[in-house]
């Protein structure tokens, strides 16, 4: 894997565009998932297009439970064909996740959770997160701050 998984994680739960982000980060950060070797980790925004379609029509017709599908698939659909994507995969069990970003793993194009025909997906996990301590800065008499602003309102 080229990334950490618990930036991968974070990054997934920072992206806005994903509807089911908190259930994806929290199966990539379960202890019972590992990374997936992936001999073909570099691809592209219209080949993804392509195969996440036909999953998407094959997991209808199985029924099998997905989420973020429809996201990933509307992201890669605004993005020109030939752009540059990396891909994560993991697995827990009969479930894999998808990951793809633009190969620093800060920027999430989407993400992908699927089980098999018949299996419920598993119930995301609350992951508590670390909080960091606000930090009390003394400000200068001409130095606007900005973060004061926002906290009065």
């Amino acid at each position: 894997m080229s990334v950490a998984r618990t930036q991968l994680a974070a990054s997934i739960r920072a992206t806005s565009h994903i509807v089911d982000r908190e259930a994806i980060a929290s199966f990539i950060l379960d202890v019972a998932t590992d990374a997936s070797p992936n001999p073909f980790p570099h691809t592209s925004a219209g080949a993804q297009s392509h195969i996440w379609a036909g999953q998407s029509f094959e997991f209808r017709a199985s029924q099998i439970e997905t989420q973020g599908l429809g996201c990933l698939l509307k992201a890669l659909g605004s993005l020109a064909s030939d752009e540059p994507l990396v891909q994560e995969i993991f697995r827990s069990g009969p479930f894999r996740a998808y990951v793809y970003h633009s190969g620093d793993g800060c920027r999430i194009v989407g993400a992908v959770l699927h089980g098999q025909a018949g299996i419920a997906l598993p119930a995301a996990k609350s992951v508590p997160r670390s909080r960091t301590p606000r930090r009390s800065y003394r400000s200068h008499p001409q130095q606007l701050d900005l973060f004061a602003l926002v906290h009065h309102a």
